[in-house]
Order: structure tokens, then C-alpha cells, then sequence
């Protein structure tokens, strides 16, 4: 297992679902865990409760990521919480519309731009604005998606935001890479959270889904969180640039 300890750590988006899961793998792993949130305060304190509850370490800071200066914000109160060092950033946050799939006629340019913003903007732009405190051993990790590399249903939109995620990985792992900082993303696929409890709760849902996977039961959080864990770890301190499939082998 991997080992935390005296790390710190920011994973946004930590309210809930993977991110929530993520939050609580690092902190049992021994890591300082700074917990965002943008409105779910109520879930995000619970996070910190079981955190603490543990013997771990946690605080919690909320933005707006959709926001133009929302990544400056966040990373404005970070540096304030933490001071200089930060070891480990999951941008994890994230935004799918207000469907998971619907017709390409329905998209609207404010959807387009809020997925836009928040899964590729503001991770883009946290990274920056962190620089100052990441250094020599850091671990950038993002989230992308099966749906960067197949199709799965209708949505464009969010399909290519992680596409974009993908891309952002191989260049910030370049130019990153002379400062000692690691980055690489994982890449669910149909994981079992609050976004998708409906679709996969239906027999049709979970029959879909685990049609297209080679290993016969539907994902959990932690089943991302775990591989999260290990590349926030020294134990992946020679992976950079790279893309983890999570997903149970979906779309082999």
C-alpha cells in the first residue's frame, strides 16, 4: 500500500462520489487532505467528520470553478491554509451538463462553456496558479473518461473536454518534468455515484454497462480512488505523462 505520510494534499470536487472517495483514501494513507467543495458544504464537512474521526487531518475551502477566477481563488486560499509545500493535487471536479446524454440539438453555449470551464480550465489553471508551492516529488493527477476514447451514449460536449483533459496531461508532464513534478490522469469508466445512481440502478442501465467490460460487476469510487492513491504515491515516482484505465476493462 501506499504511504502518505507528511503529504498534502488538494482534491477538489471532494464532496462527493470519487473525489469524496479519494479524499478519504489519501487521508488513511497518512496525507494532510485540503477538501474542496462548490456548494455542497453539508457533504463536505461530513467528509472532514469521518476523516478526523480516523485520526487523519483535513480542512475544507469551497470555489467556484466555473467561475473565470475561480482556480485563482482556490488556489489563493490553499496557499493561505497550507503555506509553501504542496505534495499532491487531484483535480478532480467536474462537470457533465445537466444530463448525462441529450440530443446534440439541446446543447446550450452556457452548458458548453461550464464543462468547458470546470473540466479543463480549471485544472489547467490550478496547476498555475499551485506552481509556486508543487515541486520535486509532486503528483498533479486529473480525471478524464472512457468517453475520451470511445463512445458511450450522446455526449459530445463532455467527450471532448476529457479528450482535452488527455492532451493537457502529455504536455504538462513535459514541461513540468524538469521541476521534479509528476502529472498523469485516471480514466473511469461507468463508476456507480450520486451522477450516475439512476442510470445504473435500472437492469437495462447495468446490463449496458456491463455488457462493454471485461470484469462483471459495476464500479465503485473507490476502485478509482485506490488508483489515484497510488500514483499520488512515491511508489509511481517513475510515472508521468500517462493515462490509467479504471474501468473494469470497458470497451476492450
Amino acid at each position: 500500500m501506499t504511504n502518505l505520510m507528511s503529504k498534502t494534499a488538494l482534491v477538489t470536487g471532494a464532496s462527493r462520489g470519487i473525489g469524496r472517495a479519494t479524499a478519504l483514501a489519501l487521508a488513511a494513507q497518512g496525507a494532510r487532505v485540503i477538501v474542496h467543495y462548490a456548494r455542497g458544504e453539508e457533504e463536505a464537512q461530513a467528509v472532514l467528520a469521518q476523516i478526523r474521526a480516523a485520526g487523519g487531518s483535513a480542512e475544507a475551502v469551497s470555489a467556484d470553478l466555473a467561475a473565470t477566477d475561480g482556480a485563482q481563488v482556490l488556489a489563493a486560499k490553499v496557499r493561505t491554509l497550507i503555506g509553501e509545500r504542496l505534495d499532491i493535487l487531484v483535480a478532480n471536479a467536474g462537470a457533465t451538463g445537466p444530463a448525462t446524454q441529450h440530443a446534440i440539438e439541446d446543447e446550450t453555449v452556457a452548458d458548453f462553456d461550464r464543462m468547458v470551464a470546470i473540466n479543463v480550465r480549471a485544472p489547467f489553471f490550478l496547476t498555475q496558479q499551485l506552481l509556486p508551492i508543487l515541486g520535486e516529488g509532486s503528483s498533479v493527477v486529473l480525471i478524464s473518461s472512457l468517453v475520451a476514447r470511445a463512445t458511450l451514449g450522446t455526449m459530445p460536449v463532455y467527450a471532448a473536454t476529457k479528450g482535452a483533459v488527455e492532451t493537457l496531461v502529455r504536455h504538462l508532464a513535459v514541461a513540468l518534468g524538469a521541476r521534479g513534478i509528476r502529472v498523469n490522469a485516471v480514466s473511469p469508466g461507468v463508476i456507480a455515484t450520486e451522477a450516475t445512481e439512476n442510470f445504473v440502478s435500472e437492469e437495462a442501465g447495468r446490463a449496458f454497462v456491463l455488457g462493454g467490460q471485461a470484469l462483471k460487476r459495476i464500479g465503485k469510487p473507490d476502485d478509482v480512488a485506490d488508483v489515484i492513491a497510488f500514483l499520488a504515491s512515491d511508489a509511481a515516482r517513475w510515472v508521468t505523462g500517462d493515462i490509467i484505465q479504471a474501468g473494469g476493462g470497458s470497451k476492450l
